[in-house]
């Protein structure tokens, strides 16, 4: 009997033991499960919030402008790079038109230094005596020669008795004079200078009066 009682002791206990665990498993879901529904439910505001502070600084940073504003904005745009092309097309047209003006001055610089030859035998022959053929022929050349620069655009630099200007002369000795009109005046030439057009493409080598 005794036995009996300890055997039916160890089954309730057991019973009630198993009991509580099923209680327990029962309300451990149902605690999870409230905090997930607790968790759903905040998330959601949160993430509302969220949206929102970027909502409220993309607003902030990125201002759409107005069509006036952009219309005005592109007329400007177009003003400067219509001026820009400007500027270019009549630099270019200039550049073009120094170009084609000045064109033949190297073959001209090549050509003075046969002129001054000219000129040195010219004032040679008029010294001389019985050379009137050889006299005609090579005035006939440098009249040719003298034709030909005329109608290129050169010109000579009048130099003698002139104010020396550093712009056209090149000083290459000073002597003195008694005259007081001809100081800082070119008493002499040495070398003529000439134009291109309105350029200076060589400069008289003078010698002035001091």
């Amino acid at each position: 009997m005794v036995k009996k009682k300890l055997t039916d002791n160890v089954k309730d206990k057991q019973a009630t033991k198993i009991t509580e665990e099923n209680k327990e498993g029962q309300e451990k879901p149902t605690e999870q499960k409230d905090a997930v529904e607790t968790a759903g439910v905040q998330a959601p505001e949160t993430g509302e919030k969220q949206s929102e502070a970027k909502s409220d600084s993309g607003q902030t940073v990125t201002a759409e402008k107005s069509p006036e504003e952009k219309m005005a904005e592109m007329q400007d745009r177009y003003l400067r790079l219509s001026a820009e092309f400007d500027n270019y097309r009549k630099r270019t047209l200039r550049e073009k038109i120094e170009t084609t003006k000045y064109a033949s001055q190297d073959l001209i610089l090549k050509i003075l230094p046969i002129m001054d030859d000219f000129e040195r035998a010219l004032k040679h022959i008029d010294s001389s005596e019985g050379c009137e053929g050889i006299r005609e022929g090579i005035n006939l050349i440098y009249s040719k020669f003298s034709d030909f620069l005329k109608q290129e655009g050169v010109r000579e630099i009048e130099s003698l008795n002139c104010e020396f200007n550093v712009d056209l002369h090149d000083a290459v000795a000073k002597v003195q004079v008694d005259d007081e009109g001809k100081k800082g005046r070119i008493v002499d030439v040495v070398q003529k200078g000439y134009f291109l057009q309105d350029k200076v493409i060589r400069h008289s080598k003078v010698v002035v009066g001091e």
